[in-house]
This record gives C-alpha cells, sequence and structure tokens, in this order.
C-alpha cells in the first residue's frame, strides 16, 4: 500500500514539472527577448549614424576654431607691424616738436651766418617725418574754422568769439599725431564758446 502511494506521488510531482516547464508565459517572454537580424541591424545602423553626426559636430567645431586662431594671429600680427612702435613714436614726437622750435626761431641772419647748420636741421627734420610716414605715423593739423572733434583734438581754453559758433576751433596751439587708426597725441587747440551775447536794449519809457 505505501510501495502504491509513494509511486503514485512521484507521478504527480512529475507532470508538474511538465506543466512549469511548458509554461506558455515563460516560452512569450524569451521569444520577446530575442531580437530579429533585422532589428539588430537597424539598432546598429543608428547607432553609426549618430556616432558619424557627434564626430562631424566635433570636427566642425574643431576647423571653426582652428579658423578663429588663424585670423587672430593674423590680426596680431598686422597689429605688431603697424603698432609695434608706438612707444618709441610718442618718444620721437617730442623730437619733432623741438626741430620745429629750433627752425621757428631761425632768423635771416642767422640763416645766411650759418646755412650749411639750418639746411641740416631742416634735412635732419624731413628725414624724421619721412620714417614717420613709412611706419604710417601720420599729422593731425587743424585749421581755425574747423569743428572741433574730441577723438583728435584736445581743447585746451574755450573764449567766445564773434562770427564762430560753439565748437568751432579758433587757434591751433600743436599739432597731433596718429598711429594707424590709433591716436599717439591729439592736437592742441582752442575752441569757441560762441559769439558774444548781444546786449540787452531797453525800451524807452
Amino acid at each position: 500500500m505505501n510501495e502504491m502511494a509513494k509511486h503514485k506521488n512521484r507521478h504527480d510531482l512529475m507532470e508538474n514539472e511538465d506543466v512549469f516547464l511548458d509554461d506558455p508565459e515563460t516560452e512569450g517572454e524569451d521569444d520577446e527577448a530575442e531580437l530579429s537580424p533585422e532589428a539588430v541591424e537597424k539598432d546598429e545602423a543608428a547607432a553609426l549614424r549618430a556616432e558619424v553626426a557627434d564626430l562631424k559636430d566635433r570636427l566642425l567645431r574643431a576647423l571653426a576654431d582652428v579658423e578663429n586662431i588663424r585670423k587672430r594671429a593674423e590680426r596680431d600680427r598686422r597689429d605688431a607691424e603697424v603698432y609695434g612702435a608706438t612707444r618709441l613714436a610718442r618718444d620721437l614726437l617730442s623730437v619733432h616738436d623741438n626741430f620745429d622750435r629750433a627752425l621757428g626761431t631761425v632768423t635771416e641772419a642767422v640763416r645766411h651766418a650759418g646755412p650749411g647748420l639750418i639746411e641740416g636741421i631742416e634735412l635732419t627734420q624731413r628725414e624724421l617725418v619721412n620714417a614717420f610716414a613709412k611706419n604710417k605715423i601720420v599729422k593731425i593739423t587743424p585749421s581755425a574754422g574747423d569743428r572741433f572733434d574730441p577723438k583728435l583734438h584736445q581743447a585746451m581754453f574755450e573764449a567766445p568769439v564773434p562770427g564762430t559758433k560753439a565748437g568751432d576751433i579758433i587757434q591751433v596751439m600743436g599739432e597731433g599725431f596718429s598711429i594707424g587708426d590709433r591716436l599717439l597725441r591729439p592736437a592742441q587747440v582752442g575752441v569757441s564758446s560762441g559769439g558774444p551775447a548781444m546786449p540787452r536794449t531797453e525800451a524807452p519809457d
């Protein structure tokens, strides 16, 4: 009797195991976990396209950085050529001014007494001016009647002058200089504050 019961229990257990192994839900999950070759190939192609797009973006950014560096280096080179002598040019302006003052005091008597010396000073000044021109150093020479420009001129005084408008240059006291598009020294000028006010006349009683 006991042997028959044991045999029956063993038979029931084997049937239960077969049912567990043949569970349709488990088989469905395994089928879903496996991708078809077409789906795998599609995913790989999408990943490759994303990688190519990322590399292309990095390449374009690197090329843009290189171009910016090239332009900056070219600009620095041009600035060095034009403005590298700015400090020296400022120092030489006083030399130019001294030549002007020296030649401004030469009288006819002095010129006749030492013509060679005066010609030598004039020649040296011309050479200095030519050196300025070669290095793009240009004089700023306003005239009376020109409009005052704060970017180029320095107002040394202001006074009312008949027949002028406020902001008109009425006197030039010193030349200015620029190098390239930068100001080395502003021209020193006097500026009009406008014509004097007309006196008020009282109406007769």
